[in-house]
């Protein structure tokens, strides 16, 4: 299975770099994944909804154009489905046994995922009704990935 994480903005934070590195390591030994940054739109502080909209569609258009035609698209937004990591497992089982072997995780930037991506995703998923800063979103989906494939593969892994 081919993994496909879609991300708006550029990691920073060392610690973030570490752990990312640690599960994109341990995901090798199952699948194929690949990481793309997109950039983030440049705005002030302060925006009307209008800017925050354009700042959206903008980041939006840089995420669309890195989905490819046979991505199924898994978009996180708060809106989303809430999964346990066993459903996630079984979906993704569910997934590769259906043919679907292509599949891309898109987070959006700070103001979260312009309308056009949500429409091109095929499911939307929440991981809480929190909010959470979008570079650790990154670490926390490629841990639930990973925990993922364990699950799948019923090989042990933590509580």
């Amino acid at each position: 299975m081919q993994i496909t994480v879609i991300s708006v903005g550029k990691l920073k934070e060392k610690y973030l770099k570490e752990g990312i590195e640690e599960y994109s390591k341990r995901l090798s030994a199952y699948c194929k994944l690949q990481l793309v940054e997109v950039s983030d739109e440049k705005a002030p502080e302060e925006m009307s909804g209008a800017e925050m909209e354009q700042v959206k569609r903008k980041e939006g258009e840089r995420i669309l154009a890195q989905i490819k035609q046979d991505h199924f698209v898994i978009a996180l937004a708060i809106e989303g489905q809430m999964w346990t990591s066993e459903k996630l497992s079984s979906e993704l089982d569910k997934l590769a046994l259906h043919g679907k072997s292509q599949v891309a995780f898109v987070i959006g930037g700070s103001l979260g995922l312009a309308d056009a991506v949500l429409k091109r995703a095929d499911v939307l998923l929440s991981f809480s009704k929190m909010t959470f800063p979008h570079q650790l979103v990154r670490l926390v989906l490629l841990e639930q990935v990973y925990r993922a494939f364990r699950i799948s593969r019923g090989e042990p892994y933590h509580k």
